[in-house]
């Protein structure tokens, strides 16, 4: 696996959740991404799946930064971003995919913790590097809202890609992932580098590129089967483009305020880690597996 771009991605992912009644919350996930504004000087967006804001009723919600002290500790730090005023939403989405961006304000530590636009495939990414069904991909999120640790980080997931064909991206604008894609998934970055697994008599030439984002489901009789459904992260490329050409009519930037920390759920805070149980086959339907509502 290559480190540098699978740290840089844990670094540049973040939860984002909002409270609702009675002490619950809703949660999906975001990354961040660093685009050039017109004037050439660097500005960072949140990237998730449309839905994850559009099911989140509340004018904010909260963004679970992490930042790390001058002894190596790190520290929970979560801040409120809002999402819609009296006029609507505050995101720009894209016009036909599950896409959502927004500008935001980062704390000072995740000034350089986006990842370039540049790693973003594009139309001809796939067919440069023969991606093909079998290859590997790995995604980040909060599955059922929960984190890695008490901390607040993602958790790393893999999964072999499991469609054909994968273009061209405006018949095919998505793929399957044989993952299960949670509730609380959706919004998470699915990328590829040269140290996973690829498929049978592939040639293998370096690569560091985010091959999307995770949308949604598949289910079959109210049963989720093993697979997840990726947006090609070229509509990750549109929805930026959208956004700088609404902008340059009407300049917005979505600034930061403080917020109570979140309650840190972990698979060991929950009770989470049990025996692997056996179940019959699941009797497929594609819905969205985010944000997810939790205590």
């Amino acid at each position: 696996m290559d480190a540098d771009l699978t740290l840089t991605l844990i670094e540049a992912t973040v939860q984002i959740d909002q409270p609702i009644a009675e002490g619950r919350r809703m949660v999906g996930t975001g990354f961040l991404v660093s685009i050039p504004k017109r004037d050439g000087t660097p500005e960072i967006v949140l990237v998730t799946a449309a839905h994850v804001f559009e099911k989140m009723p509340g004018a904010e919600v909260r963004i679970g930064w992490r930042i790390q002290g001058d002894n190596g500790g790190w520290q929970y730090a979560p801040t409120r971003i809002p999402i819609r005023n009296t006029k609507g939403p505050l995101w720009y989405q894209n016009p036909e995919q599950d896409v959502a961006v927004i500008p935001i304000e980062v704390p000072p530590e995740y000034e350089d913790a986006a990842i370039p636009m540049d790693w973003l495939a594009d139309e001809n990414t796939f067919g440069q590097y023969n991606i093909k069904p079998g290859d590997e991909m790995m995604t980040l999120g909060y599955p059922h809202g929960l984190s890695a640790n008490k901390v607040g980080f993602p958790i790393l997931r893999a999964g072999r890609v499991s469609s054909y064909p994968l273009g061209p991206l405006d018949v095919y604008p998505t793929f399957l992932i044989d993952l299960t894609a949670i509730p609380g998934n959706s919004g998470g970055p699915v990328f590829m580098t040269d140290k996973l697994s690829r498929a049978p008599d592939t040639e293998v030439p370096s690569m560091t590129f985010i091959s999307g984002i995770l949308t949604k489901q598949v289910e079959l009789d109210n049963q989720r089967l093993e697979l997840g459904l990726v947006t090609h992260a070229v509509f990750v490329r549109h929805t930026i483009t959208l956004m700088q050409n609404t902008r340059a009519r009407a300049p917005l930037v979505v600034r930061a305020s403080p917020a109570a920390p979140a309650p840190i759920r972990t698979p060991e805070s929950t009770g989470a880690i049990k025996d692997v149980e056996p179940v019959g086959p699941p009797p497929a339907l594609i819905t969205d597996p985010a944000p997810v509502e939790v205590e």
